[in-house]
């Protein structure tokens, strides 16, 4: 991937974020998705070797639409300052977990698993941690699972998230979910309301194609706390 071509177009919006400058530099813009598509679409065709599941999902499902929405926002900015591509069987807008790889100026990152659940699912997943507590561990505190996602790692308390440098779980109850024992010993996992798991990469991570072995190293290793999750997931879904 030419990632340098990508970020230097990204910083040039982050600059001049206004559609007279887009419209004259919309060249740049398409030099740019090309590069971007053509790289997610390397990613797609790795990942596909050991999650065959996600072979039927087209590119355009892949990536998102670089005009932002600003209906409901305070922001007006009309475009983004990132490129990113979420890979899942059911799509972008699905509850089960994904494979995501986001391109930003000094915000680059892969993230592996769901963002968001409704109650009823976090409640079945929950239980689901402490019905099989084995297997998760296995899952969740594996030596490659902690070398990528351990919040320790990052200097930062295990509450804090996204700006880390790696963890799990972006958003977290302060306390244990109603209805769970409070001296759980493994509580710290109920407490999570997504399983989504995360690891910063610099920006000279995707120059090339060597980024791709460690792509796949990285989403290898959290495959099986989302295959976990997904297993609850797809009676709801």
């Amino acid at each position: 991937m030419d990632a340098k071509l990508i970020l230097n177009f990204l910083r040039e919006v982050m600059a001049n974020n206004n559609r007279p400058w887009f419209q004259a530099h919309k060249a740049e813009y398409e030099a740019a998705k090309t590069e971007w598509e053509q790289a997610v679409e390397q990613a797609r065709a790795r990942i596909i070797a050991f999650d065959p599941e996600i072979a039927n999902q087209p590119l355009k499902d892949c990536t998102y639409r670089f005009y932002r929405d600003t209906r409901f926002s305070n922001d007006k900015s009309p475009y983004k300052t990132h490129f990113g591509a979420y890979l899942n069987v059911k799509g972008k807008k699905a509850l089960r977990g994904g494979y995501y790889i986001h391109l930003e100026p000094d915000h680059c990152l892969l993230a592996v698993g769901n963002y968001w659940l409704p109650t009823d699912i976090l409640t079945a997943c929950r239980n689901e941690i402490m019905a099989n507590e084995e297997e998760w561990l296995r899952c969740v505190e594996s030596k490659a699972f902690l070398k990528y996602f351990d919040t320790k790692k990052a200097t930062l308390s295990w509450d804090e998230s996204w700006d880390a440098k790696q963890g799990f779980g972006l958003t977290k109850l302060k306390t244990c979910p109603s209805g769970f024992p409070r001296d759980y010993q493994y509580v710290k996992y109920l407490r999570l309301k997504d399983y989504c798991a995360w690891h910063h990469v610099d920006e000279t991570f995707f120059e090339g194609d060597r980024w791709l072995d460690e792509m796949e190293r990285i989403f290898r290793a959290a495959k099986p706390m989302m295959d976990f999750m997904n297993n609850v997931i797809d009676d709801y879904e």
